[in-house]
């Protein structure tokens, strides 16, 4: 028979409330037999409520429904040692916890109960939010060493008046980096406009650029200012500038060397004292050698040159970035999704996200949607980012580097090291795996006998 809290010893139920940990044990009939002082504090219910209960009405988890832990040990024989849950404590307040489960048993190796003990990780929550704030500038996420570089002369650069080309893949976050260049300026008080060159025929932009006055052209009906004069002040950022033709080059080049313009119609030029960003995912300078691009404007733009690397150059952001959307979302939708598990973190490690932190936003927006409880896992993931299958995700208690390791050797050595079917059931590219296994040093090892 399983004792209940007031027939243990003194001695014991010292050496319990002395324990940090929360700590309960149950039943056969999974009612609660001891609750200490621990267990008291992090989930708000006294021992005097508690024992006697089932447990689910006293520990009231994400999983009690499903996955419980203590039915897993007590049942099914699982170990389940340092997961990750929440409690909802009678205020409502949801307490991040990590709780390892075993079974109960009596001098003859009888099963008589089980119990659970448990860590509230409030504590270290907020030291991982400390630590995280020195890996951010504005609303840029990255403890990456080229773009903690970028951050270190982020506000030098900031607090300049010169021109600013920010060079990167799509998704990059480079309207980010352009929007924390004005908000640390000396300009901050000015607005901030952004326009898509890439997204306006030539017919267009420079009238956006440069406003018109009223009877330009036939449906001027009255005059408009162009995105210079909306930035006056500020700052403008002229995003996907290497799309632009030859003819706007051509005018924009003069705007940059006079900080003069003329709205279209006009008889006399506007001054603008607009900081100009530039941005572009296309190789500029190899553009000027293929007579696409101006020198003299390229030149004009590069005063200050940013490249951000692609995410697939960035990894190790990927945990910080999941934390970073995932708080964003929850303030967003009013959620408390508490995180994501350790299999669909693997997932979104070993995808090489070719659409780039945008991507991995969308990605953990659909997770959202299809996350109702608990933890996002690999079902809540789009199709495109889960692996092909179940056996590539890791194990716990690696780091990330050995988890992309890890699940890349499992694939290789299922498939004979045969890359290309490899690389097929990965769902990446032939040449991304190759890459992937230098960068990383996967090696097969070979027997005596091969």
């Amino acid at each position: 028979m399983v004792f209940l809290d007031q027939s243990i010893p003194q001695f014991y139920q010292t050496i319990l409330n002395s324990i940090a940990d929360g700590v309960y044990t149950v039943d056969l009939d999974w009612r609660v037999t001891s609750f200490n002082r621990a267990a008291e504090n992090i989930t708000g219910i006294s021992k005097t409520e508690a024992i006697g209960k089932p447990c689910f009405e006293v520990f009231r988890s994400n999983v009690c429904e499903r996955g419980c832990f203590l039915r897993q040990a007590m049942v099914e024989g699982s170990v389940a040692a340092n997961q990750s849950v929440y409690v909802v404590r009678p205020d409502k307040k949801q307490i991040g916890i990590s709780v390892t489960a075993a079974v109960l048993k009596d001098d003859d190796g009888r099963i008589i109960g089980g119990v659970m003990t448990f860590r509230d990780l409030t504590a270290l929550n907020h030291l991982q939010k400390a630590l995280r704030k020195q890996f951010t500038f504005g609303d840029i996420v990255s403890k990456n060493r080229k773009m903690l570089e970028i951050f270190s002369i982020l506000p030098q650069i900031a607090q300049s008046r010169s021109t600013v080309l920010i060079e990167g893949p799509s998704g990059t976050g480079k309207e980010l980096v352009a929007r924390a260049l004005h908000h640390h300026s000396l300009q901050a008080e000015g607005p901030f406009v952004a326009v898509n060159c890439g997204a306006l025929p030539d017919t267009l932009i420079e009238s956006e650029l440069f406003g018109y006055k009223s009877g330009a052209f036939t449906d001027a009906k009255k005059d408009k200012p162009g995105r210079f004069a909306q930035a006056q002040n500020g700052t403008l950022l002229l995003d996907e500038i290497g799309d632009i033709s030859p003819a706007v080059q051509v005018k924009l080049l003069r705007v940059l060397e006079t900080r003069k313009y003329e709205p279209l119609g006009a008889v006399t030029s506007l001054e603008t004292n607009a900081r100009i960003v530039a941005a572009t995912h296309r190789d500029l300078e190899q553009q000027v050698k293929n007579g696409k691009f101006r020198e003299d404007l390229y030149y004009r733009i590069n005063v200050v040159r940013l490249s951000l690397p692609p995410l697939v150059d960035r990894k190790e952001d990927i945990p910080l970035l999941v934390d970073h959307f995932i708080g964003y979302f929850n303030q967003l939708h009013q959620r408390q999704v508490p995180g994501i598990s350790r299999e669909a973190l693997s997932a979104l490690m070993l995808y090489d996200w070719p659409g780039n932190v945008r991507e991995l936003e969308n990605a953990l927006e659909h997770a959202f949607v299809l996350c109702r409880e608990g933890l996002i896992r690999m079902e809540h993931l789009p199709e495109r980012v889960r692996p092909r299958t179940l056996e590539t995700t890791a194990p716990t208690a690696l780091t990330l580097k050995e988890i992309e390791h890890h699940a890349i050797r499992q694939a290789l050595d299922r498939n004979d090291w045969k890359k290309v079917k490899t690389a097929a059931e990965l769902g990446i590219n032939k040449n991304t795996l190759r890459r992937k296994i230098l960068r990383l040093g996967i090696q097969r090892q070979v027997t005596s006998l091969e």
